[in-house]
């Protein structure tokens, strides 16, 4: 392999057109440039190995149950259980057997640019999915946990087809007929059960988005109706709105 300058060695790189064999020479090339291009080269593929195991560990509920005869497996996970304000969002998504987005987890661990990314990536990709919205007044009805089971139920409805097992995020949904297991921190044990976490955020947040359009005194874009202080300043300020819930004792204490 003839010398090749240390520009045109980079762009090779970016473009990933060296074989093991060109790297290992290129391994003993003693200008320092290219010998930072060899760093960065193992440093990005320390992290790409990391991530297959990663993809690996997230899908061993899935592969049971793939041995079992099961092919349709859905994942269920809820946004928005804690906030004071909006409305709380569950997803259930259905994946291919050979589903692969490395790099998909908790919806929480993700950037927000990268929750987006995914969040359109999955609904391409997806068998099947469904999104349901249950707003503050429900559940000042009948409380967040029986809100947050009501919409896992209707997401879990729009399936299409319907799936044969569930992968339910910490909550056990009694009334569903279908077969079901409910993981504790599934969202990040679970490939099916992040994809939904995704989608169900995603959602959330954009919601909570044109809420602030609405009640941009709240300033719902950023705090996406969380009791940060400065919410709860706003609210002494201005007052509830119809997306509080009124049922959360720091807004129940503040209207009384």
């Amino acid at each position: 392999m003839k010398k090749i300058s240390i520009r045109e060695l980079n762009c090779l790189f970016d473009a990933d057109e060296l074989d093991e064999k060109q790297i290992e020479y290129l391994r003993l090339d003693e200008r320092k440039g290219v010998q930072q291009l060899i760093h960065k080269y193992d440093k990005q593929q320390l992290k790409f190995q990391a991530l297959q195991e990663r993809y690996v560990e997230m899908t061993i509920f899935e592969r049971w149950h793939y041995k079992q005869g099961i092919k349709y497996i859905a994942g269920v996970d809820e946004a928005g259980r804690g906030p004071l304000a909006g409305p709380v969002v569950a997803a259930a998504v259905i994946l291919p057997s050979n589903f692969k987005l490395l790099g998909l987890d908790d919806s929480k661990r993700l950037t927000e640019s990268k929750r987006n990314e995914f969040f359109y990536y999955i609904k391409e990709h997806a068998i099947s999915y469904g999104i349901s919205i249950v707003d503050s007044k429900i559940i000042d009805q009948i409380n967040v946990l029986e809100a947050t089971k009501l919409a896992m139920a209707e997401a879990i409805e729009k399936l299409d087809p319907v799936p044969e097992h569930i992968l339910i995020d910490a909550v056990e949904l009694q009334k569903i007929t279908i077969s079901s297991e409910a993981i504790t921190k599934g969202d990040a044990k679970s490939i099916s059960i992040a994809a939904a976490s995704v989608l169900a955020k995603v959602t959330r947040d954009n919601y909570m988005k044109e809420l602030h359009l609405q009640f941009p005194m709240y300033e719902f874009a950023f705090n996406m109706g969380y009791g940060t202080a400065e919410h709860v300043k706003k609210i002494h300020q201005y007052g509830v709105c119809p997306q509080h819930r009124r049922s959360f004792t720091p807004v129940k204490k503040m209207i009384n």
